[in-house]
């Protein structure tokens, strides 16, 4: 039996569960770790400016593409509790991520050593597993198990906290003779599916609101399988969202009260039964449960089974992989269809394509400074199918998802459930790293942009091109439009003059200064019709210097972006103009019709 340390071990374990990149930042106590993963080669590594960052560049390597695990490595105290807002958001979007953290010896553990914390401890409600290996000996099966369970039932992060000396210590392990654990995700049966189906054939206005699960269940094309062969349109949710291409016949848009489509909101509104598979029923789509589920019958088809009736009592709940589902669903749909038992729903179908023609936002403004609609519209102009987009948070966000075009799975990267600031930067990062032939283009507020951008530098380090396109009005805009309900405007501005950049007004940080110190390009755009060729010029410019690129639009100081102030989908406020002739909105995907 081959011996080696317990930290060898665990790398050998890593490449054999199929890692073949991790982020992080070396400390003494996770030193072992480094020297084996070293010694073992095969695993790069990109060094992170803080551990948070590297968390965040984790998430984004799991979430482009299927079956992809980041890694996260940190050493002992304060690098473990920088990851626990990582392991927050992948847990709430459940994303599989390892975090590895160094400890103090196991004897001084409890003695208050430096740096030493029960990370484990802390990080449990946020993990799948969170555990501090005491016995050397265990390594390879809490490693066997951590991998069993990220990728078991519904995904999520684990922790492993490794003493320095329990890293150091050796071990009998074969690493050639290593194998994985069998994963478990539970599975529908067919008399499952068979009613679900019956209730659907039952309605006459019916929707599929198809959530994230799907695209972890790597089930797309199954989805538009089923879509296509029943008939019945399709609502994305943000998580979800390029599951359906948006141009496709069966996409009836995005419902909820911020990252909504107005059409989309209004065909939910005129359904009858929605079948919601691998979603969450989120607060920010459903918001008043009453208006939501008012008039029409729920089938609920989730991973999880406490996630069934969690939010509310669906008529009938499926625990199930989103996979296994649809094979069943797509099976069943075709005899169905074989034996003309399926009812014609084109006319339902057409109606939504009627709305999505009708009911639009304007994106089309000339101001300056710049309307952030106009951003957007310009984006879909530059910038292809082909695209990831990687976002977290804020009114850049929330306009992005109103406006944006989004055709593919994975290819619309957003932090859902947990939304921390600063997520955008480092998980773009990860993004580009994981497909490094991608187009990969990040949206950021100033604010959000600010909070971790010395992670650019980790791009220019490690020659990781990508665009990150920055609206900047210097305000936390979505907490002062939340503010207006206290009619208050208070310690939201991030105004002021900057000496050294008289040039800029008030808008305060010179992000372009910023950044190419950070050894990266940056484009600023004051002028809406020079939006098109900067975003072109960032395109070549990373293309050639293979680093970060930003284009930094300076936008005016308020814009009030579409969204319920009542927590009722039926009552989106539109505060600005909505298109009233097809010049209002030249890329929506259905040509304005009036």
């Amino acid at each position: 039996m081959a011996r080696m340390t317990a930290a060898r071990a665990a790398v050998e374990i890593l490449k054999r569960e199929g890692v073949t990149s991790a982020f992080g930042v070396p400390g003494a106590a996770i030193n072992p770790f480094y020297a084996a993963l070293q010694a073992s080669g095969g695993i790069s590594h990109t060094l992170a400016r803080h551990v948070e960052g590297a968390s965040h560049m984790a998430e984004g390597y799991t979430r482009t593409a299927p079956g992809n695990i980041g890694v996260c490595i940190g050493t002992s105290g304060p690098a473990g509790t920088d990851m626990i807002t990582g392991l927050y958001s992948a847990t709430g979007d459940s994303v599989p991520i390892l975090c590895i953290t160094g400890q103090a010896p196991t004897a001084v553990i409890h003695k208050e050593d430096f740096q030493a914390v029960d990370i484990a401890s802390i990080a449990r409600p946020v993990a799948k597993m969170a555990v501090t290996v005491l016995e050397a000996a265990q390594v390879p099966g809490v490693f066997q198990q951590a991998f069993h369970l990220m990728r078991s039932a519904r995904p999520g992060p684990v922790l492993i906290d490794l003493p320095i000396d329990v890293q150091l210590t050796e071990i009998e392990f074969d690493p050639g003779t290593y194998e994985p654990l069998p994963v478990y995700k539970p599975a529908a049966t067919r008399p499952q599916v068979e009613k679900a189906l019956t209730l659907l054939n039952e309605s006459e206005r019916p929707l599929i609101v198809a959530g994230g699960g799907i695209i972890n269940a790597d089930a797309c094309e199954l989805l538009v399988e089923f879509a296509e062969l029943t008939g019945v349109p399709v609502v994305p949710t943000l998580m979800g969202w390029g599951i359906v291409p948006d141009d496709h016949e069966l996409n009836a848009g995005m419902v909820g009260l911020q990252t909504s489509h107005r059409y989309g909101n209004a065909t939910f509104l005129e359904s009858d039964f929605v079948l919601g598979i691998g979603n969450r029923w989120a607060n920010r789509h459903t918001g008043k449960l009453d208006v939501y589920t008012a008039g029409r019958k729920f089938v609920h088809v989730d991973i999880e089974p406490t996630q069934i009736g969690r939010i509310f009592a669906p008529d009938y709940g499926i625990a199930s992989d989103a996979r296994a589902a649809l094979e069943l669903f797509v099976e069943v749909a075709r005899e169905l269809k074989a034996a003309g038992r399926l009812p014609d729903r084109s006319a339902w179908a057409r109606s939504t394509q009627e709305r999505k023609a009708t009911l639009q936002r304007r994106t089309h403004f000339d101001d300056i400074p710049i309307k952030p609609q106009r951003v957007y519209e310009e984006m879909n102009r530059a910038f292809g199918p082909e695209t990831r987009y990687v976002t977290t948070i804020g009114l850049s966000q929330i306009a992005g998802a109103q406006m944006l075009h989004v055709h593919r799975p994975r290819h619309w990267i957003n932090c859902g459930q947990a939304g921390p600031l600063g997520w955008t930067v480092p998980a773009a990062l990860g993004v580009a790293k994981a497909d490094p032939e991608a187009q990969v283009v990040a949206l950021s507020g100033d604010y959000d942009f600010q909070f971790m951008i010395e992670e650019l530098a980790v791009g220019a380090q490690h020659r990781i091109p990508y665009v990150h396109v920055l609206v900047n009005n210097s305000y936390l805009g979505l907490i002062r439009q939340a503010q207006r309900a206290f009619d208050i405007d208070f310690q939201v501005n991030l105004e002021f003059e900057n000496v050294n950049s008289p040039e800029l007004g008030v808008y305060g940080v010179d992000h372009v200064k910023v950044v190419e110190g950070l050894g990266c390009k940056a484009i600023r755009v004051t002028d809406p019709g020079e939006l098109g060729a900067a975003f072109e010029q960032a395109k070549k410019l990373a293309v050639e210097f293979r680093v970060p690129v930003v284009v930094e639009a300076i936008l005016e100081r308020v814009t009030n972006i579409s969204m319920s102030t009542t927590n009722d989908i039926s009552n989106v406020v539109e505060f600005e103009e909505i298109a009233t002739e097809p010049g209002h909105a030249p890329t929506s995907i259905r040509p304005l019709k009036v």
